[in-house]
């Protein structure tokens, strides 16, 4: 679920937070980080299980309709292809989600409903509900494209939505678009057998799981010595005018550089590069790039750097 460009901002934070709090306490921080890495998986499975309570407020919906005294022939007979589509029928019908919701104690829209309610009303009055409504047939591939699109064009967008997440925990900010990105890429390769939906876990393997733990570390264990590395490369500038996060950046990056001999160098820059574009100032990109652009080119003149494997260089 989470990519290294993603652990890395969640150290540049948890890094940041430290510089911030002047606390000298690792362990205190590092459990933050965790705690922070950890609950991307909530913020998972409460998108996700957006869909599944979407569904069952349609089915009360139609239950409701049916009942009412002087029903109309539409909600005497009302149209289920929505309440009956596949893959919303196999995310309510998957244990591995269950499992994981009732684990991770993820009841969000039992207790407000009025945020599926809201979503449900939207995506009933889209084009798209209606054009996928009336069609006389569809295929388990059209099923999938309009749950996937409902998804990426209704939900996940939803500015409502957006705000409830947000006020929900903070940490969650930068995080929404890699959960939804993840969560579209589920639906869309969704197939027809049984039980094909399984939550995905939230690191590829163990070396990432530990890339974040050591990222974190070895920053801020090695601090004097990364910051020393880039002192004499800033003739121009006055260290304390160097935006905070301009340095943390930079010491991340020095650390991958010293310290991570699996990860290409020019991967590293361009990953740094792209949080300075994101977090910091609108200059700091072009500063950080001059300065690890002569960061390396003196590691290589003096054989500092040992990559491990080919073409890391």
């Amino acid at each position: 679920m989470l990519n290294r460009r993603h652990i890395r901002i969640k150290v540049m934070q948890s890094v940041y937070a430290m510089h911030q709090s002047g606390s000298d306490n690792v362990e205190k921080q590092e459990k933050f980080l965790q705690y922070s890495l950890e609950n991307i998986v909530d913020l998972y499975l409460i998108m996700l299980s957006s869909l599944v309570e979407i569904r069952k407020k349609e089915i009360d919906y139609i239950n409701l309709a049916q009942k009412k005294h002087l029903a109309t022939p539409e909600e005497r007979n009302p149209n289920l292809r929505f309440i009956n589509n596949p893959v919303l029928l196999a995310l309510d019908e998957s244990n591995s989600l269950s499992i994981a919701l009732e684990k991770r104690k993820i009841n969000n829209w039992q207790a407000n409903d009025d945020t599926i309610l809201m979503l449900l009303q939207d995506i009933k009055q889209s084009e798209l509900y209606q054009n996928y409504m009336a069609k006389n047939a569809v295929t388990f591939e059209e099923e999938r494209f309009f749950v996937a699109d409902m998804f990426s064009e209704l939900i996940a967008p939803n500015e409502k939505l957006y705000s409830y997440l947000e006020d929900f925990k903070l940490t969650w900010v930068d995080d929404i678009p890699v959960v939804n990105t993840q969560i579209l890429k589920e639906l869309k390769k969704m197939t027809p057998d049984e039980d094909s939906y399984r939550v995905p876990a939230i690191y590829k393997d163990a070396e990432d799981k530990d890339f974040a733990t050591a990222l974190f570390r070895k920053t801020v264990l090695n601090d004097s010595e990364l910051a020393k590395e880039f002192i004499d490369k800033t003739p121009n500038w006055d260290l304390e005018r160097i935006a905070e996060l301009d340095t943390i950046i930079l010491k991340m990056a020095i650390c991958e550089f010293l310290k991570f001999p699996s990860i290409p160098m020019k991967v590293t820059i361009n990953e740094y590069l792209e949080l300075a574009k994101e977090y910091s100032t609108p200059k700091s990109s072009l500063f950080i790039n001059g300065i690890l652009d002569n960061i390396v080119k003196d590691f290589e003149a003096n054989n500092r750097v040992n990559k491990a494997g080919r073409g890391l260089m």
